[in-house]
């Protein structure tokens, strides 16, 4: 009896993955810009930038936005982590870029730091290079960094394989990308079913907000059957992948938690698997990275002239 009741768990939580693998895989992509849509906006960003800074005076909602942010950002040490970055690959002196830097609270990390951003009303934070622009459109030539990192931004661009072949573009044959965009988020994060007391919610609200956790579970155990197809796939096919991740509904209004407002949720298989298809180095991959969800990843480039790039480097 015991044993089909095990059987019979067993068999409901793979139908239950399945159909979570044919619901939540990441089915969207974006294509990539043509060089007028990309020089459009470069343009746009350029004269943008000659303007005065836009004066955005702080909200309760902005103030809510940076606390969240903040506390998150000290959970998970992002602080240290990038340290670590910096440390580990000798970047202290040389050419570094952030994309998505926000307020600059990095800046410091490095003594030759760029910061790039979309708001100008952030750029009375800096004291070192700051430039206004996408970064699906960087005005930067080819090959200029020596290293970029990204944190927590990735999930917030309508365009994110763009980003992704635009921070690849910029990086020097032989340079360190460091990339930590927000993983799997889930479309409850964007009302916040995860901090709000059950009262906030009518019934059905309430039912969501108790599925959460059995969800998650099964959510964990579709993505891990998603990733070794994926690669075995890749494997098979050749040649360079396309991102794959999913849309989600943002919530624009009110700032739940952390991600409320994004609008994808990527995975972190997914993104080395983008650069590693191209034939980059994914430098802190573990055995055990076929399951792990969240995370940075660490990746050396490798262009066509890396060879030269890394032999010089001895």
């Amino acid at each position: 009896m015991l044993t089909e009741l095990l059987v019979e768990a067993v068999l409901i939580g793979l139908v239950v993955a399945g159909a979570l693998i044919l619901v939540y895989f990441p089915y969207s992509s974006d294509a990539g810009l043509s060089e007028q849509e990309m020089q459009k906006t470069r343009d746009y960003y350029a004269e943008a930038y000659k303007a005065p800074p836009k004066e955005e005076p702080d909200t309760p909602q902005s103030e809510r936005y940076v606390k969240i942010a903040t506390d998150a950002a000290n959970e998970v040490n992002v602080d240290g982590l990038v340290r670590s970055f910096v440390a580990d690959y000798g970047l202290a002196g040389k050419h570094v870029l952030e994309v998505g830097s926000g307020r600059g609270n990095l800046q410091d990390l490095v003594e030759d730091y760029t910061g790039l951003d979309i708001s100008s009303s952030v750029s009375r934070f800096y004291h070192k290079p700051f430039v206004l622009g996408s970064a699906t459109a960087m005005p930067f030539p080819d090959n200029s960094f020596d290293a970029v990192w990204t944190v927590w931004v990735l999930e917030h661009i309508p365009a994110p394989e763009q980003t992704l072949r635009e921070i690849r573009r910029v990086v020097k044959p032989g340079g360190y990308i460091f990339m930590m965009p927000a993983r799997n988020v889930t479309p409850f994060v964007a009302n916040g079913y995860h901090v709000r007391p059950y009262s906030d919610f009518s019934i059905e609200g309430k039912a969501i907000k108790a599925s959460i956790m059995p969800w998650s579970y099964f959510y964990i155990l579709a993505q891990g059957a998603i990733r070794p197809a994926r690669y075995q796939w890749w494997k098979l096919a050749g040649g360079p992948t396309t991102f794959r991740y999913r849309r989600l509904d943002p919530n624009y209004e009110t700032y739940w938690e952390p991600d409320s407002d994004a609008i994808n949720s990527l995975d972190r298989f997914e993104t080395a698997l983008w650069f590693t298809s191209r034939g980059d180095s994914w430098l802190n991959q573990t055995s055990e990275d076929m399951g792990e969800l969240a995370g940075p990843v660490v990746l050396q480039v490798n262009k066509p002239d890396s060879a030269a790039t890394n032999s010089a480097r001895r």
